[in-house]
């Protein structure tokens, strides 16, 4: 109501609240998508028959834990072949040695010329050559056969199962063995308005550390979870103007899943020594915001006041001091002299802003 509202001469009956001091978080609120650290999608890196499925759809998975069992058998032969030819290598290697360690000593003895010397070295540099080959042969089917045991690389939720026993696979398809999605911890991506990032940068800057930011679900009544921001993008959206910024979350009760929507509030400031009421004891002409102050007679004051922050049921406001008494009821009925009766007193709300309480 404006300062022209109907008069109380008989005593209007209102209910007050006196201003309080105390402390008021400042946020920012965005909408964000919960975004998991890892994503990890399991392909097979050999081709083979799936003897085994050791996981449950759905199931918490440990990083080494064995998810996908492949036929190993074709690479089990193709190792014992490449033993073989180094075995087989190796021997020759030794002979070779042998007989240039002999040419030597003959030559010491001018029994053989030094061409024969020369050539039995190179004999052995190429059977040295020939070994590091086999051996190389060796290493790889040992590799190639780990991968038939195919392992979480991360701990996380698997997804639905995408192979049965009895298929089979082939390395360097397209189609996936499993997903895994790290769940603890786990990060939000949200946006705020370009205008707002000086002042983000200058509290990290000022409390050197990161800023906390709550999380709260789709209706905005229930907290999921309270985290830290951990960084922000390098470069704004030109086509909305905004930020993207990552905030990180212990999820330890599974309570943020990948790709949720949620509600983040980034706490960007704190006001300390704050004069506080009730959001609903202000009332606006216009752009300018005004409460009645009950003065000593019992007639009321219209003054004009400066908000400086809401937040949930209460407002930091400048203009009054600590102590004064503003009515809470009946603006309809009052107007700046009237005199009112104190009906009752709205009960106070802590001066201490805890969070949302939606």
């Amino acid at each position: 109501m404006g300062p022209g509202g109907p008069g109380g001469a008989s005593g209007t009956s209102v209910t007050t609240e006196k201003i309080q001091s105390g402390t008021m978080d400042i946020y920012l609120d965005a909408l964000g998508t919960v975004t998991p650290l890892q994503t990890v999608n399991v392909y097979s890196q050999v081709s083979g028959r799936v003897l085994a499925v050791n996981y449950r759809e759905g199931q918490i998975i440990q990083k080494g834990q064995s998810l996908v069992e492949v036929d190993p058998r074709p690479l089990q032969a193709q190792l014992q072949q490449s033993e073989g030819s180094l075995a087989r290598d190796r021997a020759a290697l030794e002979q070779d040695r042998i007989n240039l360690k002999r040419y030597q000593d003959a030559y010491a003895e001018k029994a053989v010329s030094e061409q024969t010397v020369f050539d039995q070295q190179a004999a052995v540099r190429q059977a040295e050559g020939t070994v590091q080959n086999d051996e190389g042969s060796v290493q790889y089917y040992k590799v190639q056969l780990s991968y038939c045991h195919i392992v979480a690389p991360i701990t996380g939720r698997i997804g639905l199962r995408l192979i049965d026993p009895g298929n089979t696979i082939f390395s360097g398809s397209s189609s996936t063995i499993a997903t895994i999605t790290q769940l603890n911890p786990i990060t939000a991506v949200f946006s705020i308005a370009e205008d707002h990032m000086p002042q983000v940068q200058k509290q990290i800057i000022a409390q050197k550390q990161s800023l906390p930011v709550d999380l709260y679900d789709r209706s905005q009544e229930t907290k999921l979870a309270t985290g830290q921001l951990l960084t922000f993008d390098n470069q704004v959206d030109t086509s909305t103007g905004t930020v993207r910024l990552r905030a990180k979350f212990d999820n330890a009760s599974n309570t943020l899943f990948p790709n949720q929507f949620v509600n983040a509030r980034l706490q960007v400031n704190r006001l300390k020594n704050a004069k506080l009421i009730s959001t609903a004891a202000i009332q606006y002409n216009g752009q300018q915001a005004f409460v009645y102050v009950v003065q000593p007679d019992s007639t009321v004051k219209l003054t004009n006041i400066a908000v400086t922050n809401s937040e949930q049921s209460k407002s930091a406001i400048e203009g009054l001091n600590v102590g004064d008494t503003v009515i809470t009821s009946n603006f309809d009925r009052v107007q700046d002299g009237a005199k009112v009766t104190v009906a009752g007193t709205a009960p106070a709300t802590p001066a201490t802003n805890a969070g949302p309480a939606r």
